[in-house]
């Protein structure tokens, strides 16, 4: 009998006859259609043809053939799109035997808009479909934070949005500690301000020099017409120039547009940090842990790292790495062809480079044993709550359940989950209550949420929320009854339950544990006492920060959305003028008519509305 490698092998050679020699992408697939693997090739059948007559091929490969039961191709034009198309896929589909960037996200960026009248300094993320100035990325949002908060002390420009600064009367507590000119009270006039966004842009640029050479003839100049209070503005601006020049390090790093990628690897585990530079200046750094198989060369991990990191991104024109990554003149020539721009990819060489390259590696590596310390401590912890309780089946992931209301308005149910790196902030879930009838019934809201959890989990067999291993339920001896009733009537009799009750005075140490019937009391000290209470409390807090959200949302409704006819533009045309819904309730149906795009017979409709 043939066995699974064999048949495997056997599946991919029969398919090479009829593929054309083209480049592409190929996928392997399992019995019951999950994609195994995603690879890219010059030449697909060639490629394809390594599977089959290679004789000492890795155990992880021989893994993959044996549980291949399909294989699909896609060819492309060329290798580059190959690349990318491969890149994408895998981002999308997430192969268990492919190298997977986890944590993906996009970056904030600083937006300055270029036809304003009085152009606004803001975070934004995603497509940048406005036009205007954008500055980024920026690692995180503390980073673009700060770097906002100097350029308000340097350039005293507005951060508003556009509602709150038409409708202003009087300077906000920006003006009063020297953050902004206030120009929505015409505290300065729009030349001046104009030129104020234009330093503000050179400076996030680089040229921080020429600005601050401006300042000292503005204050030298004020001094000497004895303008004492203009002196002092342009010498706090001077002041707050400097420091974002020293601790930024502009003269260390002269990178005008890099990133810097270092990897590190470390018990079959790895970290690879990215600093950004841009302008000469640090923007920040972040770190990425890949998803790989612990064999894995340090050049394949990174180059599978980059193609997918920069797949939804812009591209510096140089890339700085730590190692020699595979691919790199293919790689180098697509980024090129996708941004329009010469990106060259080269590993530190001069000083300054090895350096900061040294740098971020150091970064990766600190990085990565405090990951693998967190790693160990959670597995220590979650084994002990296996034994504690008695759990026969391997506990690698933990859902944990809570509900949040004010007197059943705005009901919700929250969902969080645990694994052995932490937190799994990509698994979790709220669930707006449906039925009416529980939405004041703890009980029912519980019932509901892991109803519709369990049932839609069962349904899909796969995705991307697979079963836990343990649930946790915020609650006593009735939660955990309805709790089981649930996922017994769903066929889940194995899945185990722990709820968590507080205690008489609900104070933190006297918790009771409640699971299959039995009653438990851990110490005050009992580590594991406050792992279960993190587990609650992090459930408690997202819970709590959903329903917050939830009821803001409906608070923040106005009343002109109850108005048939009346849609985004003509609300927003009636807050501008009128400044607020209260106001556009007290006018007369003139003012309303006054109003531009709003008709005369929507005018009185209304009118009627809020007079009849």
């Amino acid at each position: 009998m043939i066995n699974s490698l064999e048949q495997g092998k056997k599946i991919i050679k029969d398919k090479i006859p009829l593929i054309t020699n083209n480049p592409g992408v190929y996928k392997m697939i399992s019995s019951n259609g999950e994609i195994l693997y995603i690879g890219k090739a010059k030449n697909i059948p060639s490629r394809l043809k390594s599977y089959v007559t290679d004789s000492n091929l890795p155990i992880r490969t021989e893994r993959m053939l044996s549980l291949t039961h399909n294989l699909e191709t896609t060819t492309t034009s060329n290798e580059s799109e190959a690349l990318l198309l491969e890149a994408n896929l895998i981002k999308k589909h997430k192969p268990r035997f492919n190298i997977l960037l986890r944590d993906d996200k996009s970056f904030p960026y600083i937006y300055v808009g270029e036809k304003d009248k009085w152009p606004q300094l803001t975070k934004l993320r995603g497509k940048k479909s406005k036009s205007g100035y954008y500055f980024g990325p920026f690692a995180s949002v503390g980073s673009a934070n700060w770097t906002i908060k100097i350029l308000q002390k340097i350039f005293l420009l507005r951060v508003c949005d556009d509602t709150v600064f038409k409708n202003r009367e009087r300077p906000c507590i920006l003006y009063q500690i020297k953050r902004c000119s206030a120009p929505c009270v015409g505290h300065i006039n729009e030349k001046d301000y104009k030129a104020s966004v234009t330093d503000a842009i050179d400076f996030i640029s680089g040229k921080s020099r020429r600005i601050q050479k401006n300042l000292s003839r503005e204050m030298e100049k004020a001094s000497k017409d004895l303008d004492y209070e203009k002196a002092a503005i342009a010498r706090d601006r001077i002041k707050a120039l400097t420091q974002i020049q020293t601790s930024q390090k502009i003269n260390q790093t002269n990178l005008t547009e890099a990133d810097v990628i270092s990897i590190y690897k470390e018990t079959g585990k790895t970290c690879v940090q990215v600093f950004f530079f841009r302008a000469k200046q640090n923007w920040g750094n972040q770190a990425f842990y890949p998803k790989h198989d612990p064999d894995d060369d340090l050049g394949d991990i990174l180059s599978s790292f980059i193609t997918q990191f920069y797949e939804n991104k812009s591209i510096p024109r140089l890339i700085i790495t730590n190692c020699e990554i595979k691919d790199k003149k293919l790689i180098e020539k697509t980024f090129s062809q996708k941004d329009n721009k010469d990106v060259i990819i080269k590993v530190a060489k001069n000083k300054n480079e090895i350096n900061i390259s040294n740098l971020a590696e150091k970064n990766a590596k600190q990085a990565l044993k405090q990951k693998l310390i967190q790693s160990d401590t959670n597995n220590n912890l979650i084994d002990e709550l296996a034994s504690k309780f008695n759990l026969n089946n391997s506990i690698e992931l933990i859902e944990v359940y809570d509900n949040s209301h004010i007197q059943g308005t705005d009901s919700v149910g929250s969902l969080i989950c645990f694994g052995n790196e932490g937190f799994v902030k990509k698994r979790y879930r709220k669930f707006n209550i449906k039925d009416e009838k529980i939405k004041n019934d703890d009980y029912g809201m519980m019932k509901e949420v892991l109803f519709r959890r369990f049932s839609k989990a069962i349904k899909e067999k796969s995705g991307s929320l697979t079963l836990p291993d343990l649930i946790i339920i915020d609650g006593g001896k009735g939660q955990y009854s309805v709790s089981r009733e649930v996922l017994n009537e769903l066929g889940l009799h194995d899945l185990p339950i722990l709820a968590v009750a507080k205690g008489k005075k609900r104070n933190a140490g006297e918790e009771k544990i409640y699971h299959r019937g039995k009653e438990y009391v851990l110490s005050r000290n009992n580590p594991l006492l406050f792992f279960i209470q993190r587990l609650r409390d992090e459930a408690h807090r997202f819970a709590i920060s959903t329903h917050r959200a939830k009821r803001k949302k409906n608070l923040s409704r106005s009343l002109l959305d109850q108005i048939q006819g009346i849609g985004k533009q003509r609300k927003r045309a009636l807050l501008n003028h009128f400044g607020s819904a209260r106001s556009v309730e007290s006018a007369s149906l003139d003012d309303l008519k006054s109003v531009e795009g709003i008709e005369d017979s929507i005018a009185k409709k209304i009118y009627n509305y809020f007079h009849e």
